[in-house]
């Protein structure tokens, strides 16, 4: 392959395909139902070995009790 063929392939192609993975991405990210995942490694953090956070349906059960 010469130069100026790799360098068309990049700019349309590949373009392209950066695009729709990209777009692909933010889909996948902001998804129905990926709250509660993303809030789980927010909170992973703070979380040690000797007591860790529980999970956030139990302490809503143990709210509502």
């Amino acid at each position: 392959m010469t130069y100026e063929a790799v360098r068309e392939f990049a700019g349309s192609w590949m373009l392209l395909f950066m695009f729709v993975f990209f777009c692909g991405a933010i889909l996948w990210a902001f998804r129905p139902g990926s709250s509660k995942q993303h809030r789980d490694s927010a909170n992973l953090i703070f979380r040690n070995e000797k007591a860790p956070v529980p999970d956030a349906e139990e302490s809503r059960k143990e709210t509502r009790t």
